[in-house]
């Protein structure tokens, strides 16, 4: 057993990897140790519930920077009675009752397109109870952005067509935003396919954020077969939905031990997580926060317009959101959100894990932006 555990960790770390040793180390003992998976689940769940945040303490005095310094225009800021109407969301009402500056307000993220902010980002806090802690919120504009679903280098870990697991060269110029992926396939059968073709099976009752070919983007509650349809350019699937019609899915809980949530999705663990969701007019929403539960997660996305959520990949390896500008030519990334295990070059090299990359749209018919 020894020397195969030697083999078997030595071949494995030996593989190209996005990943630092630790965070490699972790998902061989989930991919190849039996059942490693509950293992590592065990594990993160005792850490985290070792270190959960204390309620309380002091206030922030001030807001991370995200965006631009001047602020989006929405619907109800026209600046005169002839000016048009912008399509962009309201202002997230802040939670606490003296909200600090800027909180809640959108900011852009670079360049308009057809006169409107395609990427907004705004930060607010969450919870009462814990007046540390942030939200960091991205709104893709679905009539003025495309979206791309890539695999990584690992994840899916069946794709159809591997690709380059990074933002392809020939794409970089038009590059507005990039965010990660779901949960692995492992952890609850989450499929996915792409360009027509299936990755993993797509599992009935899982959430699938859907991105159709006529550029519409959507998350579904899968009730079909195990292929996508033929008017799907891409799909990733990523648990059970964690907001439906506005509302909290009821089956949400705070037991550590649930079979659907899991070990690390367990209400009382609070560690960083992500989440995607959709408003009323079919715009992409992106959360990330630091020691949340999947309770308060939904929360914050209901909160932030969305009225159908999932869950994206957590602890704190692995939120990502990028936005981009392009500055004579030259591609410059920022990101939003600290995570310091990851660099703000992650997707512009190639990666382990699959991700989203939210582009200005090319004109003409629409066009699928990925290979």
């Amino acid at each position: 057993m020894l020397l195969w555990a030697v083999v078997s960790y030595s071949a494995y770390m030996l593989q190209p990897t996005s990943m630092t040793w630790g965070e490699h180390s972790a998902e061989w003992v989930r991919n190849d140790v039996p059942f490693g998976n509950n293992l590592v689940d065990q594990g993160e769940h005792v850490y985290y519930s070792m270190n959960a945040p204390k309620t309380g303490g002091p206030q922030l005095k001030v807001l991370p920077t995200v965006g631009q310094t001047t602020p989006a225009p929405t619907a109800s800021s026209s600046s005169s009675a002839s000016a048009p109407a912008v399509a962009g969301p309201p202002p997230i009402t802040p939670v606490f009752p003296h909200p600090l500056p800027g909180e809640g307000d959108w900011r852009p993220t670079g360049a308009t397109i057809d006169g409107a902010p395609p990427v907004l980002v705004t930060t607010f806090r969450p919870e009462l109870a814990y007046p540390q802690l942030v939200a960091y919120v991205a709104w893709f504009d679905h009539t003025r952005t495309e979206i791309g679903y890539y695999p990584g280098r690992y994840e899916p870990p069946s794709a159809a067509v591997r690709g380059p697991a990074m933002v392809p060269d020939d794409q970089r110029g038009r590059l507005l935003a990039t965010f990660n992926g779901g949960f692995t396939y492992t952890d609850g059968a989450n499929g996915s396919a792409d360009n027509g073709r299936t990755n993993e099976p797509l599992k009935r009752g899982n959430a699938t954020l859907i991105g159709y070919r006529d550029g519409r983007v959507a998350i579904v509650n899968w009730d079909s077969g195990p292929n996508a349809g033929s008017d799907v350019a891409w799909a990733r699937q990523s648990l059970a939905p964690i907001v439906w019609d506005g509302k909290l899915n009821p089956q949400l809980n705070d037991d550590p031990n649930s079979p659907q949530w899991g070990y690390t999705l367990g209400g009382t663990t609070r560690v960083w997580r992500s989440g995607v969701g959709v408003d009323r007019r079919g715009n992409l929403i992106y959360v990330a926060a630091d020691d949340q539960t999947v309770i308060t997660l939904a929360k914050i996305l209901q909160h932030a317009g969305a009225v159908r959520a999932m869950e994206f990949d957590i602890n704190p390896e692995w939120h990502t959101l990028i936005t981009y500008t392009h500055d004579g030519g030259r591609l410059v990334p920022t990101m939003v959100g600290a995570n310091p295990m990851q660099s703000p070059n992650r997707y512009l090299v190639p990666d382990d894990r699959d991700f989203f990359a939210v582009y200005q749209p090319q004109p003409g018919p629409v066009t699928v932006p990925f290979k």
